[in-house]
């Protein structure tokens, strides 16, 4: 390393912390606004910081240009990695579009109703809106400009396929989940590499990460420092926005308990705020449920809760590689252990919601067009947790062979619906419309046709950087599953 006398382009002072009591939060804070070559110098007088950070910055790959050391203080001065030289796309300007009155009534969901998992596929100028909020580089207010005109192409798209209840295709955030952080008290969204010094093998960690299609340095992570709570609507303006631009019945999908609770406690981060998992745990569990009741107070017509992990507690193979899944970073117990855990707390936010109105989501991973790398296995482990919470609505991964077979789910409880996977989001093959009315109809011969709901198996883009579909597949799989709708209710005399 050479010496340098250009000036940082931005510095800090770390004082005592080291880089498991917050200085890795605090680099982060200050470099992500930052431009890659850019520069920040940190300060620090912890003589652990010295081997830690040079570790850092060689793992999550932001070069460490020099350090120096004056009496007791050390100084780094990083660079910003990442490409200097490609040009990003640049931002369209807000397009207009007038607003649409919803129905005074927008809550019906009808037999057979078609609705996607969550989240559509993004323009390529809101992915990068999406990080130049992230990055501190764009207001609030204009990147809300950019996302009203993203919602507005997924609902108008949703529209011309059929679909009966909408999302707004989850296009204000950078996936599924972690979204939750940038609205919560002491807590940090973070890129997953910078959790790299924390875990146990950090080595065998990065190698897992490889199962990402996207850039581990690009997915980010929820890092807590204190004591949890809401700034406001979790969701901020996803449920009223869509409410005005159509009116069709809207739901609006959230991370579940068990899911953030795991997504959230990680070793030498979380423990510094809270004494226990499960102390985490009860904070997570009071912001959801103010979150859903905000939500069904504002007249969404489904709140649904995204479990996707607990599959991961029973499939990955114990005591083998572990399967990469977002909300998986933390190590867990026994199987038995974690459903019991997550079941207590799916059933403490769902207590007295209405059930007509909730939903759970679960899936076994889909952060890959792989099929090779998601988990397999049938539900029948999963089925007495499902059946022991007051839920009214299961939506579930049907179409793919490594979901198993239906007949487990015959245990369900019989008021409750069931929406059944009867696509595979992850393939590019749009399936024949006699196709998806098999699967349909092996899920009327199992649940009757009043409880039927149809669904793809997940979302078409839970992470903004890794769409596993184009939006025009995703129109056209939810145009054939809108086709099988209208097949089926003439067929079981509901009305269209």
């Amino acid at each position: 390393m050479t010496a340098r006398t250009t000036p940082p382009d931005a510095a800090f002072d770390g004082g005592d912390l080291d880089c498991g009591n917050g200085l890795l939060l605090l680099i982060r804070k200050h470099i992500d606004p930052l431009r890659p070559g850019q520069t920040l110098e940190v300060r620090s007088r912890e003589p652990s910081v010295e081997t830690d950070l040079p570790a850092w910055a060689r793992l999550t790959g932001n070069p460490l240009l020099h350090v120096s050391r004056d009496g007791a203080s050390l100084r780094f001065l990083i660079e910003k990695g990442g490409a200097k030289s490609e040009p990003l796309p640049a931002i369209p300007a807000p397009a207009s579009a007038p607003l649409v009155a919803p129905r005074a009534d927008a809550l019906a969901v009808p037999p057979f109703a078609v609705m996607g998992v969550g989240s559509w596929p993004r323009p390529a100028w809101l992915v990068r809106a999406l990080h130049e909020r992230l990055a501190g580089r764009l207001g609030e207010t204009e990147f809300e400009q950019y996302a009203d005109d993203a919602v507005r192409l997924a609902v108008v798209a949703q529209e011309r396929a059929g679909v009966d209840v909408i999302t707004d295709g989850e296009q204000r955030r950078d996936n599924y989940a972690s979204f939750v952080a940038a609205r919560l008290e002491n807590c940090q969204l973070v890129p997953v590499t910078d959790l790299l010094p924390y875990v146990s093998n950090p080595e065998k960690f990065a190698e897992e990460l490889k199962a990402l299609d996207v850039p581990a340095e690009r997915f980010r992570h929820p890092a807590v420092f204190g004591s949890l709570a809401r700034k406001g609507a979790l969701t901020g303006s996803e449920l009223p926005f869509a409410r005005s631009v159509s009116p069709k019945p809207v739901k609006v999908a959230l991370p579940g308990p068990y899911l953030l609770t795991r997504t959230m406690w990680l070793d030498c981060v979380s423990d510094k705020a809270y004494a226990t998992r499960e102390a985490l745990a009860a904070d997570v569990v009071r912001v959801l449920r103010e979150e859903a009741e905000h939500l069904l107070a504002g007249g969404a017509a489904l709140v649904q809760f995204d479990e996707p992990v607990l599959t991961e507690v029973v499939f990955a193979r114990p005591g083998g590689d572990r399967k990469f899944m977002c909300g998986a970073l933390g190590e867990r117990r026994e199987p038995a252990d974690e459903l019991k855990f997550a079941r207590d707390l799916l059933q403490a936010v769902l207590k007295e919601l209405p059930r007509e109105r909730t939903a759970i989501h679960v899936c076994r991973g889909n952060w890959s067009r792989d099929e090779s790398v998601a988990l397999s296995g049938p539900y029948t482990p999963l089925v007495p947790l499902f059946a022991e919470l007051p839920v009214g609505t299961y939506v579930l991964e049907l179409a793919t062979p490594r979901a198993g077979e239906l007949t487990p789910l015959a245990e369900l409880p019989r008021d409750a619906r069931i929406g059944v996977g009867v696509v595979n989001q992850k393939l590019d093959r749009v399936e024949p419309l006699e196709e998806v009315l098999a699967r349909a109809e092996a899920a009327v011969r199992a649940f009757g046709p009043e409880r039927v709901l149809l669904n793809p198996d997940c979302g078409f883009a839970t992470f903004a950087d890794n769409p596993v579909a184009s939006a025009a597949v995703a129109e056209a799989k939810m145009r054939t599953i809108a086709e099988a709708a209208r097949v089926l209710r003439a067929r079981y005399g509901f009305a269209p």
